[in-house]
């Protein structure tokens, strides 16, 4: 094996900070689908009308998170995709923030709807 086979295969699986930001982005969009789709599954009455709208505001700020953080991780991204910087993963996790956010936006007008005062 070569040093320089050895050097490109620990850069390839080397933890960069974009591929960190687009990771922390994606997980954040991801957290919001998840507590978005609880809170639009769950029964308005059977945990109260306030859970869900917590819900709500909660898969609105992950998914904005996410959005926010993975345009900023493609706006200082150097190369293309594939290069290492992160930049398949920030269009990832704007991706899944944009779900988020719709998520929680259904979510908090379906609260709203059941009587909730916000």
């Amino acid at each position: 094996m070569s040093v320089q086979y050895a050097v490109a295969l620990v850069d390839a699986y080397a933890m960069s900070a974009g591929r960190l930001g687009s990771s922390v982005a994606g997980l954040a969009g991801l957290a919001g689908i998840v507590i978005g789709a609880l809170a639009l599954a769950r029964p308005a009455g059977r945990l109260g009308t306030r859970n869900g709208r917590n819900g709500a505001f909660a898969a609105l700020a992950a998914g904005l998170a996410g959005i926010v953080l993975g345009g900023l991780v493609a706006a200082t991204s150097d190369g293309g995709v594939g290069t290492g910087n992160g930049l398949g993963g920030a269009f990832v996790a704007l991706v899944l923030g944009l779900i988020a956010t719709a998520l929680g936006g259904l979510a908090l007008a379906r609260a709203r709807r059941t009587g909730a005062s916000v």
